[in-house]
């Protein structure tokens, strides 16, 4: 991983992803804007390091030199952009870490300039949206004709900083679901539904996951929800965050929660990267004949899947670039529906579906859609 460059690579993720490739032999060159904590970084891990910002006009001089890079610098939607932009210029392969379905669906509409460029666009090499994307690209194998497709996360452990601030910026700003082909604004905590993790139903209520981008490209299936496992009473205080959007807008207190996430968060430990766990859940349907199929995902600490996914991502897009095929891709369409398998401590369960579908079973709407 000689020809690999880690940009935002002293976050708490980014931190991970470096250890891991030079724990694998690699000597990625890891970079970023603040020139202390590259230099630190590099100091400590023994590899090059690089600062430079993504507003320098030099930018593409920075990428020449590198096959590919993985960002690692949210939020995703701001950093991805011009990174793309000299990746394009410079035939230089680019992988990220997001789940901002903004940032997936800006990226997707650079498929042809890739295609054209020759060169692989690859989000979501993280927790965001490997395990899902692969499930997803699983059930759709199994089900071919399905035209709707629900997903479900349940994560415990605590966030990162970079996670924390993307979440910040997305407060009162509603959701996202996928509707025959459209990306549909819909208000926070749009659906409700039970959902059963492994454990037995639990309440979830939808979230805009990068998936309801990602999961289309992969199988083709227009109308994708996302849920995340909720207590019942968050429902209520989610929809109430719309109505403070004008609130959570003002930067005084904007830098007040980032203010707070600085002082309180850093990530999960060592123990919870080892011990920590999360659920994807997948849910396929023919709405026409009432065939469905489930399955459930489950897997390590998503900090530490990430780490490993991502870095494993990169090895093979360096190792085989003639492979990779160019353009936008999704995990799933890059290296297969088993990717997530491949994965340390991850496995897959199909789940008992009912014979006859059954509209009772259908989410329950919470909340008016919205364009």
């Amino acid at each position: 991983m000689d020809s690999l460059l880690v940009y935002g690579s002293y976050g708490y993720t980014g931190r991970l992803i470096a250890r891991e490739a030079v724990a694998r032999g690699g000597s990625p060159v890891v970079a970023g804007r603040d020139g202390r904590a590259v230099a630190e970084q590099a100091d400590r891990l023994g590899v090059e390091g690089r600062t430079f910002d993504l507003e320098s006009a030099a930018l593409e001089s920075h990428l020449a030199s590198f096959d590919a890079v993985l960002n690692c610098a949210g939020p995703f939607v701001d950093t991805a952009g011009p990174l793309v932009e000299a990746c394009l210029e410079t035939g230089t392969d680019y992988l990220d870490i997001t789940g901002e379905f903004a940032a997936f669906e800006s990226l997707r509409q650079r498929d042809a300039a890739a295609r054209e460029a020759g060169l692989t666009l690859l989000p979501g090499v993280g927790f965001d949206v490997v395990p899902s994307d692969c499930l997803a690209a699983f059930l759709a194998d199994r089900l071919s004709d399905a035209d709707q497709l629900c997903l479900g996360v349940k994560v415990g452990g605590g966030l990162s900083r970079g996670t924390a601030k993307t979440l910040v910026d997305h407060l009162g700003s509603g959701g996202v679901v996928r509707r025959n082909g459209r990306l549909i604004r819909v208000p926070t905590a749009f659906r409700t539904r039970e959902i059963d993790f492994g454990d037995g139903p639990e309440h979830a209520v939808t979230i805009p996951w990068g998936d309801i981008v990602t999961a289309a490209h992969t199988t083709g299936i227009e109308s994708v929800e996302v849920y995340a496992a909720a207590p019942p009473w968050t429902t209520k205080g989610l929809s109430a965050v719309d109505s403070l959007g004008w609130l959570l807008e003002r930067r005084s207190v904007e830098r007040l929660l980032e203010w707070v996430i600085d002082a309180r968060l850093d990530g999960p430990d060592e123990r919870e990267l080892a011990t920590g766990s999360a659920v994807v859940w997948g849910e396929a349907t023919d709405r026409a004949t009432g065939q469905r199929a489930r399955a459930r995902l489950r897997t390590p600490n998503p900090y530490a899947l990430t780490a490993e996914s991502a870095v494993t991502a990169a090895e093979r897009v360096l190792g085989d670039r003639h492979r990779i095929p160019s353009g936008f891709q999704t995990p799933a369409s890059a290296f297969g529906s088993e990717f997530a398998l491949e994965l340390a401590g991850t496995e897959r369960e199909l789940v008992a579906t009912p014979d006859v579908f059954d509209d009772s079973d259908e989410p329950e709407r919470v909340a008016t859609e919205s364009e």
